[in-house]
């Protein structure tokens, strides 16, 4: 799978927005993130690559990075700089991905992560808040995943929300609300919502 993460958003609040942490991949990207090492030593570990990939508008403008090689692992984190609480607020996660080749099978996703994780070994077992994005494998898994961790459990809604699998880019907008309820969008169109406390129940 090759994936550009064209911009990372992590943490906004709706109205009267506090953005706490927010990427556009400038020239000065890699002195905000961490490579992890995970997968490196079998040999499995992807190279991330720079780039405006095939296609773009401006090139230095719509740079992202890119996962450079097919069926590799891939992780990379960005700390966020002050605390920070969504009580009383919405909490929004936010990020634009694009598939620069047919996808057979991948995913490419956003984590909330906790404080104080050592960066360079996050992987696919690393403790997280909150898990997010498209997953594509073969003809049958085309759907957008939505995990929430709660009291050491990762909770998978079971709803079948399906994701894009074009080559264009394309945004993913999970917000998680006070009343307990999350909404998913792509693109800016509400697709799919539900309560937390139903989270894994079809």
């Amino acid at each position: 799978m090759r994936a550009v993460i064209c911009c990372l958003v992590g943490l906004l609040a709706l109205v009267q927005a506090t953005t706490y942490f927010k990427e556009t991949f400038d020239a000065s990207w890699q002195s905000r993130w961490v490579v992890s090492t995970w997968k490196k030593s079998d040999g499995t570990a992807g190279e991330w690559k720079y780039t405006a990939s095939e296609w773009y508008g401006d090139k230095e403008a719509d740079k992202g990075i890119l996962t450079s090689q097919d069926a590799r692992f891939y992780a990379i984190s960005a700390k966020v700089d002050k605390p920070f609480s969504n009580k009383g607020k919405d909490l929004v996660l936010q990020f634009s991905v694009k598939h620069t080749q047919k996808l057979d099978c991948g995913g490419g996703y956003i984590k909330l992560l906790p404080d104080g994780l050592d960066q360079t070994k996050f992987g696919g077992d690393s403790e997280y808040a909150i898990m997010f994005g498209p997953d594509v494998c073969g003809t049958s898994t085309k759907r957008v995943h939505v995990i929430f961790t709660y009291k050491g459990k990762n909770l998978l809604t079971k709803k079948d929300i399906k994701c894009e699998t074009d080559q264009l880019s394309h945004v993913y907008t999970l917000i998680v609300k006070p009343d307990l309820t999350y909404e998913v969008r792509i693109d800016g169109k509400k697709v799919e919502s539900g309560n937390l406390l139903k989270i894994g129940i079809s």
